[in-house]
């Protein structure tokens, strides 16, 4: 485990893996208490909406109500998983976003070594509101990386309305998940090669055959097997996540923090990458999950999973062992 990571721990309730390290905490106070410049990257799928995740709106999911999670009707013989409903946010609701995201961006402003990058999962609806709100907290915009996969959002006709009008949408087939890509900037008259040499921050990793990580990644949607491992709303699958924690460490060192943990998934995929990372997560139940999910998916694949070169768009060749033969 790295050095660097004891200061991290604190006075919190922690679990530790083989490189990596989760803590039971908000991530507020965590970041708050860090000392600057601790952290070399961050990637996360925070709460989208924020106040999906509050407690009664965690309850009315598990029970099948709704709230602010759309639950999908069956069919094909498939129970679809829940979605946050991104089109019930109202004015008081995108408020309450963009001061959570402006606050949060400023306390990793200050956690990141200058350089460090984010990688920070979004949706089409909120994408915009999300990244000002990043702006604003001091972190600079460096672009997005489209995860293209097919969901089950969009496409749906009127409710209420859909005999009447077979031939309409409300909204287009989902078919990509924006990630925005953000870096603390570099100290005015650094250049990028002298941050490296002195922070070990302020480029993406190349991929092992000398080509350059790119901004569009076709992706699958999370297999059922890692699902029936981590029974988490927003999982992300293993062959994509790899492939972010990879980028995020231009010299292959360094720690990767996960402020909003969930299942695990980012420090699964730092773990099955040899990297090393550090999770957040406030609710117990998720904390927990996480603590018995992550060697498990950490262990599907092979034991160094390969990285998928762009050429080669199915993502289960994420998991092609020939490819990892160059790292």
């Amino acid at each position: 485990m790295n050095d660097d990571m004891q200061d991290l721990f604190l006075d919190y309730e922690t679990f530790k893996f083989r490189k990596s390290r989760i803590i039971h905490a908000n991530c507020f106070e965590w970041l708050a208490r860090t000392h600057k410049n601790s952290l070399h990257s961050i990637v996360t799928d925070p709460p989208y909406g924020v106040k999906e995740y509050d407690a009664h709106q965690l309850e009315k999911r598990s029970n099948g109500i709704g709230g602010m999670w759309r639950i999908p009707p069956s069919f094909d013989g498939h129970v679809r998983a829940p979605l946050p409903r991104f089109t019930a946010l109202d004015e008081k609701d995108r408020k309450r976003l963009s001061v959570f995201f402006t606050s949060w961006s400023v306390l990793v402003t200050k956690a990141l070594r200058p350089g460090g990058h984010v990688f920070i999962a979004t949706n089409a609806f909120i994408a915009a509101l999300l990244y000002e709100a990043l702006v604003k907290g001091g972190l600079e915009f460096r672009g997005q990386i489209i995860r293209v996969v097919r969901t089950l959002r969009g496409g749906d006709r009127p409710k209420n309305a859909e005999k009447e009008f077979q031939g309409v949408s409300t909204l287009p087939k989902g078919c990509y998940e924006p990630w925005g890509l953000f870096r603390k900037p570099i100290p005015k008259g650094m250049t990028v090669g002298e941050c490296l040499r002195k922070y070990e921050t302020g480029g993406i990793r190349r991929l092992p055959n000398g080509k350059p990580f790119e901004d569009l990644i076709h992706s699958e949607r999370t297999p059922r097997k890692e699902r029936d491992i981590a029974d988490h709303p927003s999982l992300k699958p293993q062959s994509f996540m790899r492939q972010l924690v990879y980028a995020s460490l231009p010299l292959g060192k360094g720690i990767i923090a996960d402020p909003f943990m969930g299942a695990g998934s980012t420090i699964a995929a730092a773990e099955a990458m040899e990297l090393c990372a550090i999770g957040i997560e406030r609710y117990r139940d998720y904390f927990d999950m996480a603590r018995d999910a992550i060697p498990r998916l950490k262990a599907i694949g092979t034991k160094k999973t390969a990285l998928l070169v762009p050429e080669r768009s199915n993502a289960n060749l994420f998991m092609d062992n020939e490819l990892f033969e160059s790292i």
